[in-house]
């Protein structure tokens, strides 16, 4: 039996116990920062394999190292999966449903700590046949700026040993389980978070002169805003400005003394980056004071733009078709989403691909970030071993 064949084997043999992982995690979510329990419960896990944990590297996240033994080598990959949840509350009916009231991994990172440890039992049962360390990543807060991965970098998570090459999944609801995705060079988009506070002065609403309307005069910097993109941004290069939340909290006769915005820029140039937020900061302050009006403006930085490495995405998406089969490797497009395995991808070859999750025969559809989002277990199957056999690929280079 080949190395990949007894990966694939294996990987189906601990389906079960990898589903208990998610289950549980699932069951017991935890906020980004918050993830206590989480971290616990994967040392606990690694330990048990005969790993030695490193915990509490930037905030709650773990680090183990998986030695080979076929010889000497000093090649060191990395593999990273998420833990923290989100905001939201659970609307699945299932029995490992959320125990958390208003907290729900309704994004995968359940899913994916769940599978690198997996990863990390597979590796440590085939350590005899590769060479090198490979270094697993679980890491706290990707749903919150500034990015757990930010602060894991800065405890040294990418040192001693330093890797060569860092790989990330990440669970694809819009794709077919069993289906593997990648996309070689910009990825995901930077993401910023714009908050507006235009403050006037309220009063009666039939008395408009004697008041500075701050609802006007912030509907007028929304709709100024867009053109930092239509006549700012080149055409060539994908960006976003959007605001999803806009508070002025006077009533059908009363104008309210402030209006407070909020939003988010996306982009996938961090030259251009740096201009637009300027120049929204700019826009909006001058447009509020010309208006009689000040606007306080507060940016808060988030991650910068993914970059998937093409030479190792090459590699991988190469180790993925001996996996699971030519048919089953798919290109895909780029997105405005974004994640903090982006500022892995700013200081090694990073690569993040994607795991299908989607099967529309058993109604699972749902997207990220949604109540009801859910994936096709079946792809537990796949993931564990799938990311040992990247692994083993990049240490036999």
């Amino acid at each position: 039996m080949t190395l990949v064949e007894s990966l694939r084997q294996r990987s189906h043999e601990i389906f079960a116990s990898v589903v208990a992982h998610r289950r549980h995690l699932h069951a017991h979510p935890e906020l980004s920062y918050q993830e206590v329990n989480t971290a616990a419960y994967v040392a606990e896990q690694l330990k048990a394999m005969g790993l030695v944990p490193q915990t509490g590297v930037g905030g709650t996240g773990v680090t183990a190292l998986v030695q080979g033994t076929a010889g000497a080598s000093d090649r060191v990959t990395a593999l990273r999966a998420d833990m923290d949840a989100l905001p939201i509350h659970e609307g699945n009916a299932v029995a490992y449903k959320s125990t958390v009231p208003g907290v729900m991994h309704a994004c995968g990172h359940d899913v994916h700590t769940a599978s690198l440890l997996g990863t990390a039992r597979l590796l440590y049962e085939h350590r005899q046949h590769f060479s090198g360390v490979v270094k697993l990543i679980f890491q706290p807060g990707e749903e919150k700026n500034p990015g757990g991965a930010s602060y894991m970098i800065r405890d040294g998570v990418l040192q001693n040993p330093a890797p060569l090459s860092i790989i990330g999944q990440h669970v694809m609801p819009l794709l077919p389980v069993g289906t593997i995705g990648f996309r070689e060079g910009k990825y995901m988009a930077s993401s910023d978070e714009i908050y507006l506070r235009v403050i006037g002065k309220g009063g009666h609403a039939a008395a408009p002169e004697l008041t500075i309307d701050p609802v006007v005069i912030a509907s007028h910097i929304v709709i100024a805003l867009q053109q930092v993109i239509s006549r700012n941004a080149s055409p060539k290069e994908p960006t976003v400005l959007s605001f999803g939340r806009f508070i002025a909290e006077g009533i059908t006769n009363i104008i309210p003394n402030e209006a407070t915005l909020a939003g988010t820029f996306r982009a996938l140039n961090e030259e251009w980056r740096e201009k637009g937020l300027q120049k929204i900061e700019t826009l909006a302050r001058q447009m509020a004071a010309s208006m009689g009006a000040v606007c306080e403006v507060d940016i808060s930085r988030g991650y910068p733009y993914l970059e998937n490495n093409p030479t190792l995405t090459r590699r991988i998406k190469k180790a993925a078709q001996a996996y699971v089969g030519d048919a089953n490797v798919v290109d895909i497009d780029l997105t405005l989403g974004s994640e903090d395995f982006a500022y892995y991808s700013h200081v090694v070859p990073a690569s993040f691909y994607r795991l299908g999750t989607r099967n529309e025969a058993k109604g699972i559809t749902s997207y990220v970030h949604t109540p009801t989002f859910d994936i096709d277990e079946e792809a537990l199957k796949i993931g564990p071993g799938l990311m040992a056999w990247m692994a083993v690929e990049e240490l036999g280079l």
